[in-house]
């Protein structure tokens, strides 16, 4: 199973090497070979090619997650946008533990960081069993503790 993570692994840099490079001259491209053959080399006698660093069995069902994000980033900002507009003193800041399911660690991680990517809120801790968010509004306190977010990242898998 390591190798399909190895594999993935030098896809993903090679990837990342053409298109910041653009370039396809022989001198060049041979010195991308050699440093994602370096960079294999260090994650591998660091042990971090595994599941957790390259997650396969999210494959499919990620992108259709990344698009109802970006619905969420897109109608957040215009929340914080609005809340701007209207002055401060119509801002209700709240902070809150939220409760949560036992989540895997990669679970609890994009969990974590889909809240603090959404404008307006911020993962400030996360435990075993709970998370901790400050919003702008207490609406996004409200909106995160139904459980919505939640389900979704359990469906990732």
């Amino acid at each position: 199973m390591m190798k399909i993570h190895t594999l993935s692994l030098s896809l993903l840099l090679a990837i990342c090497w053409l298109l910041n490079s653009g370039l396809f001259k022989p001198l060049i491209f041979g010195m991308g070979i050699v440093s994602i053959i370096l960079v294999l080399a260090i994650a591998a006698r660091m042990k971090v090619i595994d599941e957790e660093s390259q997650p396969l069995h999210l494959t499919k069902s990620i992108p259709a997650y990344y698009l109802w994000l970006l619905k969420e980033l897109v109608v957040s900002n215009a929340q914080v946008v609005a809340a701007i507009w209207k002055g401060t003193n119509n801002l209700q800041p709240a902070m809150a533990t939220i409760p949560m399911q036992e989540m895997s660690d990669m679970g609890k991680v994009i969990y974590a960081n889909s809240i603090s990517l959404t404008p307006g809120t911020v993962t400030t801790e996360v435990t075993d069993d709970s998370i901790t968010v400050h919003a702008l509004d207490k609406n996004s306190i409200t909106a995160i503790a139904s459980g919505d977010l939640e389900k979704r990242v359990r469906k990732l898998g």
